[in-house]
C-alpha cells in the first residue's frame, strides 16, 4: 500500500483502491489532493497492469467538493489568476479519468456536492450506498450549475430534463432516484461497497486487457457520435484490430477446451 498525505492506493491483483484520504474535512478537494490524483490519474498511462481502478472516500462521504476554506485564504496570485488556475486543475481530473485506458468504478457514500459530484460522473460506473446524496452545489455558492464537466456529462448520464432540474436548483439527489435514472448502476450497503466494486472489476479484468481498454475507448466516444453509421465505423475498426492479438487467440481456444483464459495483454 502506498500512502500519501491526500490519497491512499492499494494494489490487488489488477485493481488498484484510490481512497481520498481527507476525512476531517469530508474530502474537501484542497489544492493538494488535486494534485495528488492528477498525477495518479495521468501516471496509469504508463501502468498498464493497473486494469481497473476504484474510487472511494474514507469517513463519512464520498466528496463534498471544492475546499472553499482554502480557496479563500490570500495568495500571491489575483483572484481571477487563482481562479482560473483552480479551474482547469478540477477539469484536468475529469479529462484525464475518462481519457485514461481503465475503467473507474466510483463508489459513493454520503455527500458527493458540486466538485465531488463531477468525479463520481466522470467515473465509468457507480455504485452508491443509501446513505449518497449529490447535488450541483457549484450554484448554490453564487456561481453556475454548469460546472466542471457536469453539463456535458449530466444530461448523458440522465437526460436533459433531469439534468436541468439538478443543475438549476442545486437539489439534491439520493441514491434511490439516482438508481431510478440512471445515475447509479445499483445500490449496496455501505458496508459493501468496496466488496461490490471489487466483485464488478474481476468481471471486467476476466477479459482480455485491449478488449478492455478499446470498449472503454469507444463507448466514450460514440457517446458523441453523430451517426450510427460513424459508430459502428469505429466498433468494426476496433474488433478488426482485436481479431489480430494473442489474446483473442488464446480466447476462442480456452472455450473450445472448456477452460478459463489466460491473457497476456498481447
Amino acid at each position: 500500500m502506498a500512502d500519501q498525505d491526500n490519497i491512499i492506493v492499494e494494489a490487488r491483483d489488477g485493481v488498484e483502491i484510490v481512497t481520498l484520504n481527507r476525512p476531517d474535512s469530508l474530502n474537501a478537494l484542497s489544492e493538494a489532493l488535486v494534485a495528488e490524483l492528477t498525477a495518479y490519474v495521468h501516471g496509469l498511462r504508463k501502468r498498464p497492469q493497473v486494469r481497473v481502478v476504484l474510487l472511494r472516500g474514507a469517513g463519512r462521504a464520498f466528496c463534498a467538493g471544492l475546499d472553499i476554506k482554502e480557496h479563500r485564504t490570500p495568495t500571491a496570485e489575483t483572484k481571477f489568476q487563482r481562479a482560473w488556475r483552480v479551474q482547469l486543475e478540477l477539469v484536468e481530473i475529469i479529462r484525464a479519468m475518462r481519457n485514461a485506458s481503465q475503467p473507474f468504478i466510483a463508489l459513493g457514500h454520503g455527500a458527493a456536492c458540486g466538485g465531488g459530484f463531477s468525479l463520481l460522473m466522470g467515473a465509468d460506473v457507480r455504485i452508491g450506498a443509501p446513505s449518497l446524496r449529490m447535488n450541483a452545489a457549484y450554484i448554490k455558492i453564487g456561481l453556475g450549475g454548469a460546472d466542471i464537466g457536469s453539463s456535458y456529462l449530466l444530461p448523458r448520464l440522465v437526460g436533459t430534463s433531469v439534468a436541468a432540474e439538478l443543475l438549476l436548483t442545486g437539489r439534491f439527489i439520493h441514491a434511490d432516484r439516482a438508481l431510478q435514472v440512471g445515475l447509479l448502476s445499483s445500490i449496496v450497503p455501505e458496508e459493501e461497497l468496496l466488496d461490490a466494486g471489487l466483485a464488478l472489476a474481476a468481471e471486467m479484468t476476466a477479459n482480455a486487457p485491449y478488449g478492455l481498454a478499446l470498449t472503454k475507448k469507444v463507448l466514450n466516444i460514440n457517446i458523441d457520435a453523430p451517426s450510427f453509421d460513424a459508430a459502428v465505423a469505429l466498433e468494426d475498426r476496433q474488433q478488426v484490430m482485436l481479431l489480430h492479438t494473442d489474446d483473442h487467440v488464446e480466447a476462442t481456444t480456452a472455450f473450445v477446451e472448456k477452460r478459463a483464459p489466460v491473457y497476456k495483454g498481447q
